[in-house]
């Protein structure tokens, strides 16, 4: 982009901004405001549940508690919980054989009450439902899921299971409007966020408001390919 001063990019930011800026209209996503805590007048325990990530929070408390159960202490390099954290996260279909021979013997080894196990397995469940091939079997999964998760005699499970079942609307409603997300959102978000940290913060508002449109314009070329290469 040629040298353009600030009051000629503020201009022409204004006039390509315009069209879409009165096209956006309000829009409300679970946890932002008039979630089920909304409407009863107080504030939600829980954010509402929009990704599998609750899943791998679930099964991190659930391998750390069991951990301290079964030898008093945080996890160590050569302790069998320690050496699978990481393929805990993973989904089934991305481990290879090995993966899940090295997963399967972690957990008969460290696992003696199969907490772990269940909770991996309940958190393979729970992505399923977002993987599903179909919306109406994602829905079907996603009921399963907020019916069961509940009942699980693992506290954190049936914690999960709770507050799935408290934005149950919101999360079956995911599977009925064509799989919208706010994943766009969160993209300009992640841009704004991070023309903020690289200027060390703005004293000035407008050349914040500035930047950031000069950020998530999407005029600037996406690099394909590293820096380095």
């Amino acid at each position: 982009m040629p040298y353009q001063s600030a009051h000629a990019q503020r201009t022409r930011l204004t006039i390509e901004m315009g069209s879409w800026r009165a096209g956006c209209g309000a829009s409300r996503t679970p946890g932002s405001g008039g979630g089920p805590g909304k409407r009863n007048g107080r504030k939600p325990r829980h954010r509402a549940p929009g990704r599998p990530h609750l899943g791998t929070q679930v099964v991190d408390e659930v391998r750390r508690r069991v951990q301290q159960d079964t030898l008093d202490r945080r996890g160590h390099r050569d302790d069998p919980l320690y050496k699978i954290r990481g393929l805990l996260r993973r989904g089934r279909e991305h481990l290879s054989d090995t993966q899940i021979v090295k997963l399967n013997t972690c957990l008969i080894a460290g696992d003696p009450g199969f907490e772990v196990t269940v909770a991996w397995h309940a958190y393979q469940q729970l992505r399923s439902m977002y993987q599903a091939d179909t919306a109406a079997e994602g829905k079907r999964i996603a009921e399963q899921v907020i019916g069961s998760f509940g009942d699980c005699p693992i506290p954190e499970v049936a914690r999960l299971g709770r507050t799935l079942k408290m934005w149950r609307e919101y999360v079956l409603a995911r599977f009925e409007s064509h799989r919208i997300s706010n994943g766009g959102t969160e993209a300009v978000n992640l841009l704004i966020e991070k023309t903020r940290r690289l200027a060390h913060g703005f004293r000035n508002f407008e050349h914040y408001r500035i930047r950031i449109l000069l950020a998530a314009s999407g005029t600037s070329p996406y690099r394909r390919l590293p820096a380095h290469s």
